[in-house]
């Protein structure tokens, strides 16, 4: 996941839009991997086949492969990496897992994914761009990724495969499929986070949203102060460096009554992790 790094145009607009034009010189040693004690690393799909460094405190490993359908195919694998990660930052456990998530609504003629029925808090699902089957949509991503790619892999690499005891941070980014153009689709994006969050936390995960303001504000724009996800947590995307990575721990979350728990940069190649306070 590297709303700031896989792409150089979307990570350096990205920093200039939270934080400013960040400077030219290149970041001294200790900046660029923090204290070793504390610095956490989240991995997945692109990763697979390369060298992975010494474990750190905490480790975020993507389930899926890119889209919410797909799996990471090295999951296992990175699994039993993060599975030595020390733990010692508090309120961030070892292990933690992020999703990928869409939705194609718009185009559910040309997907076979698009649910066709459901009963959902938006009502019954019938298989048209609703609210509810936008719901019903995240709900049935979140089971695919849990029941069909984690759980497995989860087994294979000796770890407890319910999703009770980790936390589940949501990957928000424009380079899903999302519908547009309106306060109504962005509700129905709303939707279908909403969906996945309920899944996650019925089987008392902990759920967290990781994307930039940017990027949330085209995607999901204002949350309710009742939906399901006015208190999650935020992952901050978009630092280059851990001094930026700070700042953006005093940027507002991307919801409200949540707090900026996690906050991502990456200084070369490798997606590093701050955590907040």
């Amino acid at each position: 996941m590297r709303l700031a790094s896989r792409w150089v145009v979307g990570a350096l607009a990205s920093v200039t839009m939270l934080l400013g034009s960040p400077g030219t010189a290149a970041a001294a040693p200790a900046e660029r991997s923090g204290p070793l004690s504390t610095v956490g690393y989240d991995v997945s799909h692109p990763q697979c086949g390369t060298e992975l460094p010494t474990p750190g405190a905490f480790a975020v490993i993507g389930v899926n492969g890119g889209l919410a359908t797909r799996a990471n195919p090295c999951l296992a694998a990175q699994l039993e990496w993060a599975d030595g990660s020390s733990g010692t930052v508090p309120g961030q456990p070892a292990v933690q897992l992020y999703l990928n998530t869409a939705n194609p609504g718009e185009l559910r003629d040309q997907v076979t994914t698009w649910p066709s029925a459901g009963s959902t808090p938006y009502g019954r699902c019938d298989g048209d761009n609703s609210k509810a089957c936008s719901w019903q949509y995240g709900w049935e991503r979140a089971r695919t990724s849990v029941e069909s790619f984690f759980r497995p892999a989860a087994r294979a690499a000796g770890l407890d495969s319910r999703p009770a005891g980790y936390t589940w941070w949501l990957d928000v980014e424009t380079m899903n499929t999302w519908q547009s153009g309106s306060t109504e689709a962005r509700a129905r994006n709303r939707a279908t986070l909403e969906g996945m969050t309920e899944y996650l936390t019925d089987r008392d995960g902990e759920v967290g949203l990781y994307s930039t303001g940017y990027q949330w504000g085209r995607i999901v724009g204002e949350v309710p102060a009742n939906s399901p996800l006015g208190d999650l947590p935020s992952w901050l995307a978009g630092a280059l460096t851990l001094r930026q990575a700070v700042a953006l721990c005093d940027e507002p979350a991307l919801v409200p009554r949540g707090e900026v728990e996690l906050t991502q940069y990456v200084p070369d190649d490798l997606d590093l992790d701050h955590a907040c306070g």
